[in-house]
């Protein structure tokens, strides 16, 4: 997995839910940054992460998690 760097960019610390989690989004995972990289939708608003490591983690629709977004400043 590549290491993330911050690239000018803003970032920010928000709190996530399966309805509002986005590729890019950074979670931290047991002191491991995990990136994800898709996202697959199942029953009962639930959401499958797939993260840039391939782990998975499945969010359901009513947990929440801390997540570092990248803010775009166009």
């Amino acid at each position: 997995m590549r290491r993330w760097t911050p690239s000018g960019a803003l970032a920010a610390n928000i709190e996530i839910t399966s309805a509002t989690v986005q590729r890019g989004d950074v979670i931290q995972i047991g002191g491991q940054p995990c990136r994800v990289a898709d996202l697959i939708q199942l029953p009962a608003g639930a959401k499958r992460l797939c993260f840039e490591s391939g782990e998975l983690l499945t969010v359901h629709a009513r947990t929440r998690l801390i997540a570092l977004r990248m803010q775009r400043k166009w």
